[in-house]
């Protein structure tokens, strides 16, 4: 059981966000600081959770989260970077702003955010934590933006690995795609959910437990897991299931009124 912490949280409001701060907060004797661009339900948990409405995209935002958490909490003795956002689209157009702004969220966002926790913990120890996603590791048809800045994180994660201080811990998450409003988020048009699905209650489960024992990694679903073995081996596998998986971005593009090849 994590107890007796002070922890900042991005993404708090919804999915697997909200599902790890009801866990957190039901130990009393940790101190939250939820971080959210919106406020549904972050501050109906408990009075240990400090609900704080700020978009994490910017730079003087991401400041702003670390003062109003040096005033409330003082120390941070776990920053988890969740905050993140996807698109599930036909990439047939030209928007520089629209990458943009994934990126500065997804990946700008979290690794700046890692830069600044360091510095607050002055050679203390800490914890910090990173949404990176399983489609970090393997894209998926029709999230090509978001599946690059999710390899962007893993990059970074793998990097940073070698130059960690010693006071610092990181645990990066990987689910797979979760049954919350990410759909929602990804595409206002309905579309057939990539498979397999997971439940955020399960992943913040394995999140939270795998923070507390300081694990490397966090892999919820064992479907993936084994699929990587599968598709390593079975190279033609991974073939049909990615086909079956372009197939819906075919349907979706159909519906739509566009065409991919």
């Amino acid at each position: 059981m994590i107890s007796n912490k002070k922890i900042v949280l991005t993404g708090a409001d919804s999915g697997i966000g909200f599902e790890v701060l009801r866990l957190l907060a039901a130990e009393k004797t940790n101190t939250i600081l939820a971080v959210d661009i919106k406020q549904t339900k972050m501050h109906t948990l408990s009075d240990n959770v400090i609900p704080f409405v700020c978009d994490v995209s910017s730079k003087e935002n991401v400041d702003l989260i670390f003062e109003k958490a040096e005033k409330e909490l003082g120390e941070i003795d776990i920053f988890y970077a969740n905050a993140g956002y996807p698109y599930y689209e036909l990439m047939d157009y030209t928007d520089w702003d629209r990458t943009a702004r994934m990126f500065e969220t997804n990946v700008y966002s979290p690794i700046y955010s890692y830069q600044k926790y360091v510095k607050h913990l002055n050679g203390r120890n800490g914890h910090y934590a990173i949404t990176v996603s399983a489609i970090g590791k393997m894209a998926m048809p029709g999230f090509t933006t978001y599946s690059a800045s999710k390899f962007a994180m893993e990059g970074f994660q793998q990097g940073i690995r070698f130059e960690l201080p010693k006071n610092v811990k990181l645990t990066c998450l990987y689910p797979i795609a979760t049954d919350t409003n990410f759909f929602a988020a990804a595409n206002e048009v309905e579309f057939e959910r990539p498979f397999p699905v997971q439940s955020p209650a399960v992943v913040a489960k394995k999140m939270v437990k795998g923070i507390e024992k300081g694990k490397k990694s966090v892999n919820p679903s064992f479907l993936f897991t084994l699929s990587g073995v599968l598709f390593a081996v079975l190279p033609p596998v991974k073939k049909v299931y990615l086909a079956l998986e372009k197939g819906k971005l075919k349907r979706f593009v159909a519906k739509i009124g566009k065409h991919v090849d």
